[in-house]
C-alpha cells in the first residue's frame, strides 16, 4: 500500500481548516456542526478525525492562525525602517492584514474575515485555550510596537512623558476597532484610519500650564 505524501496530508488538513472557516464565518462557532463542517470539505468524518479531534479543535487551529495573521501584521509594520509615522504605520497594518489573499485563500471577503477575526476574540471569553494564545500574541504585539514607539521619542517626535506602552496599547486598540467597524457596519477603506489620525496628528492643542 502506497504511503501518502506530507505534502497531500498537509493539502487536506488545509482544505478541513478552508472549509470550516467559511463555515464559522458565515454561521459562528456554534451555529456549525462537524456535519456543516463535512458537507462543506466533501469529507467523510473518519478522514476529518483523523486530523482534528472535533469542533473545538477546529476552533482551536484557526483561531490560532487568525491570531497569528494579525500579529504578523502587526510586526511586519513595526520593523519597516525608517519608522513610519502612526497614520502611515496603522494603514501598512490594516492593508496587510485584508490584503489580497490575507485570509489564506478560504474565499472570505473583508467584512467576513475581520467577522470571524472577531468571533476569535469573542472565543477566548469561554476558552482558557484560546485566552492563553491570544495573550501571548498581545503580549508581543505590545513588545514589538512598544519598541517602535521608543524609536519615535529617540527621533525626538514623542513627548517624554507618555510611557511608550501607553502608546503601543492606544495604536492596538485603533486597528482593531477598525477590524470591529468592518464587522459590524461593512467595508471601509485604510485611507479612512489615515486620514482620521492624519487629522488628529494635526491639531495644534494649547499647551497646558
Amino acid at each position: 500500500m502506497a504511503r501518502v505524501s506530507q505534502e497531500h496530508l498537509d493539502a487536506r488538513r488545509r482544505q478541513i481548516l478552508d472549509g470550516a472557516a467559511r463555515c464559522f464565518a458565515r454561521d459562528g462557532f456554534h451555529g456549525t456542526s462537524m456535519q456543516d463542517v463535512l458537507k462543506e470539505v466533501g469529507l467523510s468524518a473518519g478522514a476529518v478525525y483523523r486530523y482534528f479531534t472535533g469542533k473545538e479543535d477546529l476552533i482551536a487551529a484557526i483561531a490560532g492562525e487568525a491570531v497569528g495573521g494579525v500579529r504578523e501584521a502587526f510586526e511586519r509594520a513595526a520593523r519597516v525602517s525608517p519608522a513610519p509615522t502612526p497614520d502611515v504605520l496603522i494603514g501598512r497594518v490594516v492593508r496587510t492584514l485584508f490584503g489580497a489573499g490575507a485570509d489564506g485563500g478560504r474565499g472570505l471577503d473583508r467584512r467576513a474575515y475581520a467577522g470571524l477575526i472577531m468571533q476569535v476574540w469573542a472565543e477566548t471569553l469561554r476558552s482558557e485555550r484560546l485566552a492563553a494564545t491570544l495573550a501571548e500574541a498581545y503580549a508581543g504585539l505590545r513588545a514589538a510596537w512598544g519598541e517602535l514607539v521608543g524609536v519615535y521619542r529617540a527621533n525626538g517626535v514623542l513627548r517624554a512623558d507618555v510611557p511608550d506602552d501607553h502608546v503601543a496599547r492606544t495604536l492596538i486598540a485603533i486597528a482593531q476597532g477598525y477590524i470591529v467597524q468592518i464587522a459590524i457596519f461593512g467595508d471601509a477603506g485604510p485611507e479612512v484610519l489615515e486620514d482620521g489620525l492624519r487629522g488628529l496628528m494635526s491639531m495644534d492643542l494649547p499647551s497646558v500650564s
